[in-house]
């Protein structure tokens, strides 16, 4: 019997919308964990985006994308990452809207109950994306949201990274895609709002089982009050 694939979840989008946005987990830690994958960094700084192994962080700064390698030492409050082995591969040889794309892709689902990850490597005659500021835990994740900067370009070429989530986890994830984006060129990334697909490879990889570790010596989280309804409205409007 082949070894189980592992969705590696650290704590909840549920947590990150009440305002736990320590970093308590490492990076380093997060990447034994799996290849691909996405989530934010201490302080909601930014959008992480793990992509063949290595860690990066997209930010807005003084009106630009700036793009870096993240350090092994660095925390995350919310991350989810895989070990992503293709199960779908097809190739996108003619234009698509993000819409369309997933529905497509959506397609190839035997049924709409399990996690799935997500690897589109492309050229995008369209890209639009946002990255969540640094903020202090007493703003809802939900009102920092509507202050987030976003960036459109066109003509690039890059890899989006993502994991479907199904309806009955919503509130651990966002139910639907949950994508990051960045440029092969290591200049452009964030939380993909939309795009314009040109051509690509696009692979889906399945999930067997979901790894849902929580920050145990985090004593924030262990006596936070949740509003779970709230929570799951707040996932919504800002993811």
């Amino acid at each position: 019997m082949s070894e189980a694939i592992k969705l590696f979840q650290y704590n909840t989008l549920g947590a990150l919308m009440a305002g736990l946005y320590g970093g308590t987990l490492t990076v380093g830690e997060l990447l034994e964990h799996g290849d691909l994958g996405l989530g934010t960094l201490d302080s909601i700084d930014g959008e992480l985006i793990v992509l063949d192994g290595k860690a990066y962080q997209a930010k807005g700064s003084e009106g630009k994308v700036e793009v870096v390698e993240v350090s092994p030492d660095e925390k995350v409050p919310y991350a989810a990452v895989v070990p992503h082995q293709a199960e779908v591969i097809f190739r996108q040889r003619y234009e698509m809207t993000d819409k369309e794309l997933e529905d497509r892709i959506e397609s190839y689902y035997d049924g709409v109950n399990l996690f799935r990850s997500i690897k589109i490597k492309g050229h995008f005659k369209h890209m639009h994306v946002r990255m969540i500021p640094k903020s202090n835990p007493d703003i809802k994740f939900a009102d920092v949201a509507t202050r987030q900067p976003e960036y459109e370009v066109d003509d690039i070429s890059g890899t989006i990274v993502g994991i479907w989530t199904p309806e009955m986890f919503h509130g651990v994830s966002v139910a639907g895609y949950h994508l990051h984006f960045i440029s092969d060129d290591l200049t452009f990334g964030g939380h993909v709002m939309d795009f314009i697909i040109e051509n690509g490879i696009i692979e889906v990889g399945p999930v067997d089982q979901l790894d849902q570790r929580f920050p145990v010596q985090d004593r924030q989280y262990l006596f936070a009050k949740f509003n779970v309804d709230e929570m799951r409205e707040d996932i919504t409007k800002a993811e």
